[in-house]
């Protein structure tokens, strides 16, 4: 659905510092933004008026930046958000720390008090730089209105390069009306951060001489393969030398599933053969992840008998959590090219790579199949058969999101969007938003639970007024589900809030936001409503009750190594 605003010329003799960003934000080629207006805004928002620029008005602050997370993870565009100062401000810290941690590259418009009373406690005032300094990649506060062009310059620079990440840019509401010179061009300089591109050539030939010699390698692939365009590099480079490939969860895609030398998903709730390729490989080559604990598990006995190669964009990581053999700063997309164009031999892998595939076909991820109850697991079988597997798909944190992790196979990058780092319950439907918005041509299936779809269902209104068709596929157990599953395995069964003993009807729910909902139980009814509803281009809700009973294997527990999983059966 088009903006019905009117779109009135500037005149620009006239500017003030409003009108300044807004054609600043045009500059960067800006085309949509999603906020919630208030006070300290109200200039922008007067400006943005005047302008061609869409704008979603999100129902929350929180949903407003997890749609601009999932616009700018199927997009690769930066995602841009306005809200107004205080609470508008202070609802977006967790979208904020979400799209930190998994590496998304917003750039954050606040409104701000008056610059003559900050520091006074005045009306609806909060220290958003103090507050936002630990989970931006930088952040501002403007003093002078003609700061504002370079501001909005560097903060789109610092965000898309390098480690993209997000950036604020906090306003005092007087400046937006301040008069202001039309707006000029500008360079970005910056001394002081020149992210590393260029790897030294040194250690990728360290590298191809460890990986002649070795017999059991394994690619770890994560999301900087994504981030760096880097997914045909990387299939590749598996092919040429005949390295299996192993994903983390925000890697999904990067490698086609289907893929003889792809083994699965890694970590907490990977697949037996991606872990144990881990355990016992003796090269260990991570390109653009950062062996975070849900990984690696204890890191005493992570790849032991590995040495480990880190390719990254961010020299941080590397070192930080696993000791590294081999590091590599630079860009994934350039540092796989230079690996290409050497013609040295690979390794001699071939009993490796059998005795993983026996491992693949001996130890797939598995699941109780009963007429009673329609598996989650299945569910999401179901949901890849009638998207053919090309859906983008969006989900929540908790049981729900590792199912869709392991039985949806993606086949391509930018088609999986989900909390990684942080774990944003609430994330899963505002991020399909985006998703649409980013892909208006595409299927959008948001995947969430009962529990998490209830902090942001709000934004539902914007499937109506937008006319987007994302299906809503709420895999409803009645529970916490992962909560569930941790109280009953660590703590005795002893269920401590994690039931819900009351549930709205989501379907009345629906239609009050005038969107088609179902309600299914049965393998049969769900394949039949998946199929009717998506061949139509409209939003529609799914009520999916599962098996309540269900948890998600195989799991590692905290504490132990990933070469010991329960949950395994063969």
């Amino acid at each position: 659905m088009e903006s019905k605003k009117a779109t009135v010329e500037v005149d620009k003799l006239n500017l003030n510092g409003a009108d300044l960003l807004i054609q600043a934000l045009k500059q960067e080629g800006v085309e949509l933004l999603f906020g919630y207006p208030g006070g300290a805004v109200l200039g922008l928002y007067d400006a943005l008026y005047r302008s061609p620029i869409k704008h979603i008005l999100a129902r929350h602050e929180q949903g407003a930046i997890h749609a601009a997370e999932g616009y700018t993870r199927v997009s690769g565009k930066p995602g841009v958000v306005i809200a107004t100062s205080g609470p508008g401000a202070t609802n977006l810290v967790t979208g904020i720390t979400d799209a930190m941690l998994d590496s998304l590259p917003l750039v954050i418009f606040t409104g701000q008090v008056a610059s003559q009373v900050i520091g006074t406690d005045a009306f609806q005032e909060a220290d958003v730089l103090g507050i936002t300094t630990p989970i931006t990649k930088h952040n501002y506060q403007v003093k002078r209105v003609e700061d504002l062009p370079r501001i909005v310059k560097e903060a789109f620079h610092i965000a898309t390069t390098g480690r993209p990440g997000p950036v604020l840019v906090d306003i005092p509401k007087n400046l937006t009306a301040h008069q202001a010179a039309p707006l000029s061009p500008v360079e970005v300089k910056l001394p002081g951060y020149r992210p590393t591109v260029n790897p030294d050539l040194t250690q990728i030939k360290e590298l191809l001489g460890a990986l002649k010699h070795s017999s059991k390698p394994v690619i770890l692939a994560g999301a900087g393969v994504i981030h760096a365009n880097a997914s045909e590099e990387l299939h590749r480079f598996s092919e040429q030398f005949q390295i299996p490939v192993v994903h983390t969860l925000l890697g999904l895609g990067g490698f086609p599933a289907q893929h003889p030398l792809f083994l699965g998903m890694a970590g907490m709730h990977g697949c037996y053969t991606s872990n144990m390729a881990i355990y016992e490989c003796d090269l260990l080559i991570n390109i653009g992840a950062r062996f975070d604990d849900r990984l690696t598990g204890n890191l005493n006995t992570f790849a032991p008998k590995a040495k480990v190669a880190h390719i990254d964009i961010d020299s941080s990581e590397i070192g930080k959590n696993v000791q590294t053999h081999y590091p590599i700063v630079g860009d994934a997309k350039v540092v796989l090219q230079i690996i290409l164009d050497q013609t040295i031999k690979g390794p001699d892998s071939k009993n490796w790579l059998n005795r993983l595939q026996q491992n693949r076909k001996k130890y797939p991820y598995w699941f109780t199949d009963t007429e009673d109850f329609l598996s989650p697991q299945q569910l999401i079988q179901l949901v890849h058969r009638y998207t053919k597997g090309d859906a983008i798909v969006t989900t929540d944190v908790g049981q729900h999101q590792m199912w869709a992790a392991q039985f949806y196979s993606f086949s391509r990058p930018n088609r999986w969007v989900t909390s990684g780092g942080l774990g944003t319950m609430g994330f899963g439907f505002p991020a399909a938003i985006g998703a649409q918005l980013a892909e208006p041509d595409a299927t959008v299936v948001s995947i969430v639970g009962d529990g998490g779809f209830q902090m942001t269902l709000q934004e539902l209104i914007l499937l109506k007024e937008w006319e987007l068709p994302v299906k809503i596929v709420i895999v409803n157990n009645g529970s916490l589900g992962m909560v569930r599953q941790w109280q009953e395995t660590f703590y005795e069964k002893r269920l401590s809030q994690s039931i819900f003993s009351l549930q709205p009807d989501f379907l009345k729910l629906a239609e009050s936001y005038g969107i088609k909902a179902y309600r299914v139980s049965k393998r049969e009814e769900t394949e039949k409503v998946l199929q009717e509803v998506l061949a139509d281009r409209e939003p529609v809700l799914i009520d999916c009750c599962v098996n309540p009973n269900e948890n998600v294997y195989p799991m590692v527990a905290p504490g132990k190594g990933l070469h010991e999983m329960i949950g395994v059966k063969p």
